[in-house]
């Protein structure tokens, strides 16, 4: 089966297609839709036919409802799923037990205390010293992320931020073109096209003159752009690939805890992250949503020891066989590099893994903490009460509070979601802008002139929440000013939201509310 489309780069319309069939990706999801539907079923007709049956029923539905208030879970977590058990009655408590968990599964958590070992060189203790004479307010931040993320600070790394997709793109090439011992790749999302096409081509290169070459992608994230059996088609020119939480149709949380970092390491020396998945649009080859503005960021230096410990966690889980000399001196090279400032390279995800909310966390810290301004880029918006008195409470003391946003949506049911939001927030003061060219992908934000973290974590649900994700968390380095530069040019070409452009009507409104009671599970 082949299945055609066509997409538009430049003035020009091409058309491609994918020459596979994805029976592994419906054969998942059907087996998931018929696995519920029995096990509902089968708990209807015990109802039915079991005398009484329906009294342990009601009272598992009872003792869901008050496990649901009981936990410590967000509220806005638990409306939607208290919802489900009231109004469905079996129905709901059934979809209560098979997806309300959002706890890693057993078979990666065995797998992780090995990885989570693993040491690097650092001056860790010498650099968290510095810091503290230099700023107490990074220092103590500093601290909280570490803490939250078991990762270390770091110095002596150069950065390089790149405003756009395709910049980042020339510059990884190079890098590629110069590897020497090992190359690792994490992806949400890697989509055959031009992009891929020419990093590819450089690892098979690469990998027939003996280097180690890894690569993780995204089960779910991959679901349309790859083949169902890529890794395999991968390991024909001495890749080693593997999907990230393969999907085998269990109707548990397989659809979440998804891996959206994106992570490209070099030789234990050279990092990259950011919004930037392999992908023709995000390097505007193709033109779906107006302008694609995404942003990343080069790391050189001592910082990238966490990239790579990051990677080798994500391979390792998904991998019977865990990778071997993971303290090797080939994984963590000596550096010599030296620059200025300060950096916190770490990930988040879910339990048991990560105990809190690492990004939020360290995001709701920045804007207490802010005594200037606070500049965002996020595709997305949907945020909870937490969140939103942490941007409110900052507007309200004089911080200069500013998110920049999408004028034109990758997916129009999350961009209403998003506008739930403006009003609110514009009451206290924060300043809302929509990029007028076209679609923000870029996840960067600004503090003060001083603080910034760039990295894979959108201000929704899924990013802070659900998926594993990765950033970079900086103080006074040089590329600060270049993240500055870049917000305030997108800002100059982005729409300044006033109240008369949030006016609703009213099935606007009641649309808008049902969407927002069930933001957390989308």
């Amino acid at each position: 089966m082949k299945k055609k489309y066509t997409v538009k780069a430049g003035k020009k319309t091409i058309e491609r297609q994918y020459s596979y069939i994805p029976g592994r990706y419906i054969f998942s999801v059907a087996v998931t839709l018929l696995e519920v539907l029995l096990i509902i079923g089968t708990v209807v007709a015990l109802c039915y036919f079991v005398p009484y049956f329906y009294l342990l029923a009601f009272l598992t539905q009872a003792v869901c409802v008050i496990t649901i208030i009981a936990s410590n879970d967000n509220p806005e977590y638990k409306i939607p799923w208290l919802l489900f058990v009231l109004i469905l009655p079996i129905a709901g408590f059934m979809l209560y037990f098979l997806f309300y968990s959002r706890k890693l599964k057993k078979k990666f958590v065995r797998r992780l205390k090995k990885l989570f070992a693993v040491k690097y060189p650092n001056n860790n203790d010498e650099n968290f010293e510095r810091l503290k004479e230099e700023s107490l307010t990074a220092y103590n931040q500093a601290k909280l992320l570490c803490a939250l993320s078991k990762t270390e600070l770091f110095s002596n790394t150069k950065q390089t931020y790149f405003s756009l997709g395709e910049d980042m793109w020339q510059s990884m090439l190079k890098d590629l073109n110069n590897a020497k011992k090992f190359i690792y790749l994490e992806y949400f999302i890697i989509e055959e096209g031009e992009f891929w096409d020419s990093i590819l081509q450089i690892l098979k290169e690469k990998a027939r003159n003996g280097l180690d070459i890894r690569v993780v992608f995204d089960d779910v994230g991959c679901m349309n752009t790859l083949p169902g059996n890529y890794a395999k088609q991968l390991s024909k020119f001495n890749i080693k690939a593997t999907p990230f939480s393969r999907l085998k149709g269990q109707a548990d949380n397989e659809f979440n805890n998804r891996s959206h970092r994106k992570i490209l390491v070099i030789d234990g020396k050279i990092g990259y992250t950011g919004g930037v998945n392999i992908a023709d649009e995000y390097v505007n080859l193709i033109n779906r949503f107006g302008h694609w503005k995404d942003v990343g960021i080069r790391l050189e230096g001592q910082a990238v020891y966490e990239l790579t410990k990051l990677f080798l966690i994500d391979f390792g889980i998904n991998e019977k066989n865990a990778p071997q000399n993971l303290e090797s001196t080939t994984l963590f090279p000596e550096t010599k590099t030296k620059a200025d400032g300060f950096l916190v390279p770490f990930g988040d995800g879910p339990a048991p893994i990560y105990k809190r909310r690492v990004a939020q966390s360290l995001i709701v810290d920045m804007l207490s903490n802010a005594k200037k301004h606070v500049y965002i880029m996020t595709p997305y918006l949907i945020i909870d009460n937490d969140m939103c008195l942490a941007l409110e409470n900052a507007s309200i003391k004089g911080v200069d509070v500013r998110i920049i946003v999408p004028h034109i949506p990758d997916k129009k049911l999350i961009f209403e979601m998003t506008k739930t939001f403006y009003e609110r927030l514009m009451k206290a003061g924060v300043k809302i802008y929509e990029y007028q060219l076209g679609f923000v992908h870029a996840k960067c934000y600004l503090v003060d002139d001083e603080i910034a973290m760039v990295g894979t974590i959108n201000m929704d649900y899924r990013s802070l929440v659900h998926h594993f994700e990765n950033g970079v968390w900086m103080y006074n380095v040089n590329c600060i000013s270049q993240i500055k530069e870049d917000i305030e040019k997108t800002i100059e070409k982005s729409i300044f939201i006033r109240q008369k452009n949030v006016k609703t009507t009213l099935i606007q409104k009641f649309v808008r509310s049902i969407v927002r009671i069930f933001a957390p599970l989308l």
